[in-house]
């Protein structure tokens, strides 16, 4: 049910999703803190086994909305863990009003994780601020949507076509065509990434993607290289 990818980080498969009839794997991430309380990331679904895996960890001290299409789940994670505190990226409470969120995620990590996780929000996106975290103790990076990777297969018919002209499919993943098209304001954007590949990254994880674990760096140079050109 929950994977190890790290010190004190581990991952959970939800379920796959279908928007428009492309269908997405799901993934969400769970930190421990070093006051052994849980960061909760891009929460999935909380099945009973999910959740008492969830507490075997440790108690729930944060439930993590990174962007502002990761929030089908968060309800139920909220409503089972009333203590934890609430995060919303930018653009998501105007979104789901019906949700209550104690804090909107900024550029600096809260108290909770502060000295534990750095974060940044990937700005200049007409889609989504996207909030790029990075885990100290693992070494990880974790994006939500602004990479993705589906192998060859995973789509098909007229989706497989779309897919491979948005750049969803690849050997390695890539930031979709329709998110390079809607970074308006590519000042901004650089600004953030010039943060993100300033981490001494080990391993890059993503929502939609298999997770990179080895050169990350140089991963994220390649990926990006199309914004800095």
């Amino acid at each position: 049910m929950l994977t190890p990818f790290g010190t004190d980080i581990w991952i959970a498969k939800g379920p796959i999703l279908s928007t428009a009839g492309f269908k997405y794997p799901t993934r969400c991430a769970i930190i421990r803190l070093s006051d052994g309380n849980l960061m909760v990331w891009s929460p999935v679904t909380l099945t009973p086994d999910l959740k008492d895996a969830v507490d075997a960890l440790g108690p729930v001290k944060a439930i993590v909305a990174p962007n502002s299409f990761h929030h089908l789940f968060f309800q139920d994670w909220a409503l089972a863990y009333p203590t934890a505190k609430c995060f919303a990226a930018p653009r998501l409470e105007k979104k789901r009003e019906d949700i209550t969120f104690d804090a909107t995620l900024t550029d600096a990590p809260d108290v909770i994780w502060t000295g534990e996780l750095a974060q940044v929000i990937l700005r200049g996106n007409l889609l989504t601020d996207e909030v790029v975290f990075f885990h100290k103790a693992s070494g990880t990076v974790l994006f939500t949507d602004i990479l993705q990777q589906f192998d060859k297969g995973w789509f098909t018919g007229w989706r497989a076509i779309i897919a491979r002209l948005d750049l969803m499919e690849g050997t390695e993943p890539q930031v979709p065509r329709k998110f390079r098209v809607a970074f308006y304001g590519r000042t901004a954007a650089r600004a953030s990434l010039k943060t993100i590949l300033g981490w001494p990254a080990q391993q890059v994880l993503m929502a939609h993607g298999r997770p990179v674990t080895q050169d990350a760096t140089g991963f994220l140079k390649r990926a990006f290289a199309w914004l800095n050109a």
